[in-house]
């Protein structure tokens, strides 16, 4: 079975930098997948993307072996996590986890009975069609859980969720944290920038690894000096919008 090194990475404590795919598309995941990342977020739910977009996708990734997957389902939907895992995801961030209970149905949903709740297949594309004689046994020892903190509320249950068993790292999500404690989409307030750095040192003292996605510099830094172990740093819808809109400001300036 392939060895999850976005865990691995994760308990030897190296920081990780990550890109967010939004495009669902493995075309532009391959541009994307040799510029260097260790690891790549391919979201399905702020985008297009759905279980047959993530596949090619992962097929991609693969070719790149520095490079680990992170799959987002829609929601923190049983039915959606086993759909992502049977086609080989190893890593799955879960959004919208608000306390104890909702981290511990998230964590069921990846194991199989009697740990959890997975439906069992012989023929997956995890399995490698059924050629993984022992994957039954030791998938979980591979599959890595992060729970997205991205409200009050969650901020609130932050260290009963961590303390959840099988949470591997936690994960705060600014632009939601923002509209849920009420700055909106001011994404670079300084109390926004605060909270979620007290959130991720909350994360760190509760002895798990903690994440974070943003564009906002000064915030990034202000995460790396407290110590956030795996950090997005852009979109790639993003980067293409904002790369060709600079282009044409470029061409009429001229």
């Amino acid at each position: 079975m392939p060895r999850n090194l976005f865990k691995q990475a994760l308990s030897e404590g190296r920081r990780q930098h990550g890109l967010w795919c939004t495009l669902s598309s493995a075309f532009t995941t391959e541009v994307v997948a040799g510029a260097g990342y260790d690891w790549l977020l391919l979201d399905t739910e702020h985008s297009p993307g759905d279980a047959l977009t993530v596949l090619p996708q992962l097929q991609v990734i693969a070719g790149y072996p520095g490079v680990s997957a992170i799959v987002r389902p829609a929601s923190n939907d049983a039915v959606l996590i086993k759909r992502l895992l049977d086609i080989g995801a190893q890593t799955l961030l879960i959004p919208y986890v608000q306390n104890a209970a909702e981290a511990e149905a998230a964590v069921r949903a990846t194991r199989y009975p009697p740990c959890g709740i997975r439906g069992v297949s012989g023929l997956t594309r995890a399995t490698r069609f059924g050629r993984e004689k022992g994957y039954f046994d030791k998938a979980a020892e591979d599959l890595c859980v992060i729970v997205q903190i991205e409200t009050a509320e969650a901020l609130g249950n932050l260290k009963a969720i961590a303390a959840v068993p099988g949470v591997d790292a936690l994960f705060v999500g600014p632009a939601d944290l923002a509209a849920s404690i009420g700055f909106g989409a001011d994404l670079s307030n300084p109390g926004l920038r605060k909270t979620v750095i007290d959130a991720i040192s909350k994360i760190k003292a509760a002895g798990k690894p903690a994440g974070l996605l943003s564009g906002d510099p000064v915030l990034m830094k202000m995460a790396a000096e407290a110590g956030v172990d795996f950090l997005a740093v852009g979109v790639d819808a993003g980067l293409l919008a904002r790369s060709s809109e600079a282009l044409l400001a470029q061409a009429a300036s001229l």
